[in-house]
């Protein structure tokens, strides 16, 4: 039997239960879980209702590092004691959108914490195929966030805003996901302004490489500041919080021929300028997850300490004390919490 933090079904807290210790099959592998991050997306079904793949009972999380357990039967090029990063999300390998490269959007895409049983659990079981090595030189605990938190904005920036050095970017929200766009794009060469309403996130953003800051609050119109940062506009926006108004301000924000890039989660939707979109040629697009193809790119960089990872992990909590957890979460507090099972 192992520990676990138990989702039952939205607007109510997650209970601590003793479920049994799954056994992996062929091809799998179980994972002692070192720490798992809290996150936004964790949030949505606890508390927006938003449903999850698995019916409930369902153990959340996907954000997961740890190390190997035990090795299900048939080949396998790991060993127990090995460290792992676990992908939020994993593909079949099989569907058109993995053959083509994509396999963050597989058909068939699984992901931990919402398809399957994820990281709030003292195991979880994963497929071995996707399991990333974790480097020495990364934390063990706090390298979970790479999973999403760093993996995400990576995607997001290199493969989907396509920043190259000397773009001007503008980065919406500055949480665990907005932080990561900020030093990930100042990594690339870019040129970042970062909205935010709250000080301490946006001296953070400083901290990360942002060039300029803009509290939300304290101008009258955000789009009108960063065209005057920028020279006309930003060359790629980025909105990391999932909220209709700010991903009208950043697509507002973006100059002729730019990009506005769709982060942040929302169920509702925006509204969109569709003749401007038309007559500036601006692309609109959106961005989910990562390839597992490049975590090791993320995790170079982290390793030649290009981007900071351990800074950005401000609160670790026990499993007994997940739903305190959340409760920081959502006032906002710290930049990225981990659940630490064996605390």
């Amino acid at each position: 039997m192992m520990k676990a933090a138990v989702f039952h079904g939205a607007h109510q807290p997650l209970t601590i239960e003793e479920i049994p210790t799954p056994t992996p099959k062929a091809g799998e592998i179980l994972v002692r879980v070192a720490a798992c991050g809290v996150c936004h997306t964790d949030l949505h079904y606890i508390d927006h209702n938003v449903p999850t793949f698995k019916k409930p009972p369902l153990v959340l999380g996907h954000e997961v590092s740890g190390t190997i357990a035990a090795i299900g039967p048939g080949p396998a090029h790991w060993k127990e004691g090995d460290r792992v990063l676990l992908p939020a999300v994993y593909g079949c390998g099989q569907c058109r959108m993995c053959r083509a490269g994509r396999e963050n959007i597989c058909e068939n895409m699984v992901m931990f914490g919402n398809n399957v049983d994820g990281g709030y659990a003292e195991y979880v079981i994963a497929p071995a195929k996707d399991a990333i090595p974790l480097p020495q030189e990364i934390p063990l605990v706090e390298g979970a966030i790479i999973a999403d938190a760093t993996t995400t904005p990576y995607h997001a920036v290199v493969n989907r805003g396509r920043v190259r050095p000397g773009d001007s970017v503008v980065v919406f929200g500055c949480g665990g996901v907005g932080l990561n766009l900020v030093q990930i794009a100042a990594a690339v060469g870019a040129q970042v302004v970062a909205v935010d309403v709250v000080e301490a996130k946006l001296d953070w953003a400083c901290k990360l490489g942002a060039a300029h800051v803009i509290n939300a609050k304290s101008v009258e119109r955000v789009d009108k500041e960063i065209r005057k940062l920028t020279g006309g506009g930003a060359d790629v926006a980025f909105e990391a919080i999932g909220n209709p108004a700010t991903q009208a301000q950043a697509f507002a924000s973006v100059r002729t021929g730019g990009r506005f890039v769709v982060v942040g989660y929302s169920e509702k939707p925006m509204t969109l300028d569709t003749g401007r979109v038309m007559y500036r040629e601006i692309e609109v697009i959106g961005s989910l997850g990562c390839r597992a193809v490049d975590y090791p790119r993320v995790l170079e960089l982290a390793q030649q300490g290009k981007i900071k990872v351990a800074e950005l992990v401000t609160g670790k909590f026990p499993l007994d004390e997940i739903n305190a957890a959340f409760d920081a979460l959502r006032r906002g507090e710290g930049i990225r919490s981990v659940i630490v099972p064996e605390q």
